[in-house]
């Protein structure tokens, strides 16, 4: 059975870890005991080792044949050292992985001005966490080119699930963009996201790139309204963008800089995918 190696062990790894158990035996990196004890009862075996402690990385080397990489980039900074130190040490082993699969973030596109985009849209990020993320995956390029490896790049949207709703935002009385005004956001369930890591692992092509977006075509102030009536709390005040700025905080705002409408077809194309949540309407629902 093939050596698979898990970094980045939170929720998306662990609802594909049922999945990835019955086709791999599985390795997980971790930095904490409890974590540990989580990943063995799904049947995983961890590590330990720490992204921002490359000389802790050691053990990875030669250790699997594939990876699958959620690990999120630094909080600060401009390049992602977490990547560049995980593809050094992976570069130490007698074998190299031969199929990498990372999760980077739809921010990589910038801002589009609303429109339709695919992923041969050029990627300028406004960002400082998505030109991290654009530097993982430039640095992911390069070492799959130089070693003759399969990298596959997924980009996702915001990330929901039950217990990934923005409840706090909600509670705390944020207002959102006019209609007029808004932008718009995309979305994926955390289940169809972990669906797609596993798939990418067997059906992504080498260098490929894949937008793991649902089907929706919201904007902004709807995803808050249906968030808000599913959890039966206040809508959201709607103001005008100068009134917004004044009332968020610079990171809060960023996300209000930037809309786009991302197309999916190569996702369930040439990965099959077939969404079991298409829209958050029917996520949330279910």
């Amino acid at each position: 059975m093939q050596r698979l190696l898990i970094v980045g062990s939170g929720d998306v790894a662990r609802r594909a870890a049922c999945w990835l158990t019955r086709h791999f035996r599985v390795f997980a990196l971790t930095r904490r005991l409890e974590a540990a004890e989580r990943w063995r009862a799904l049947g995983v075996c961890p590590v330990a080792g720490d992204l921002d402690d490359r000389a802790s990385l050691a053990r990875l080397a030669g250790l699997a044949e594939a990876v699958l990489h959620l690990a999120p980039p630094p909080g600060a900074g401009q390049c992602d050292t977490r990547t560049r130190h995980l593809l050094s040490v992976l570069s130490r082993g007698r074998s190299l992985p031969r199929r990498l699969v990372y999760v980077s973030t739809t921010g990589v596109y910038g801002d589009c001005g609303g429109d339709w985009i695919d992923e041969t849209r050029p990627r300028r990020p406004i960002s400082s966490r998505a030109r991290r993320r654009l530097d993982a995956e430039q640095c992911l390029r390069r070492w799959g080119a130089q070693n003759q490896r399969e990298v596959i790049l997924l980009r996702a949207p915001g990330i929901y699930a039950a217990d990934r709703l923005p409840r706090t935002r909600l509670l705390s009385g944020l207002p959102a963009l006019t209609a007029a005004e808004d932008v718009y956001s995309n979305h994926i369930h955390a289940d169809d996201l972990a669906r797609a890591c596993c798939r990418a692992l067997f059906y992504g092509g080498a260098g490929r790139s894949f937008n793991v977006v649902d089907m929706s075509r919201m904007l902004m102030g709807e995803w808050f309204d249906l968030v808000a009536d599913h959890l039966e709390l206040p809508r959201p005040a709607r103001l005008d963008r100068q009134a917004l700025q004044q009332q968020l905080t610079p990171a809060q705002y960023s996300f209000m800089l930037e809309s786009r409408r991302i197309k999916n077809d190569r996702l369930c194309r040439e990965l099959r995918l077939r969404l079991r949540y298409p829209t958050p309407s029917f996520g949330l629902a279910h």
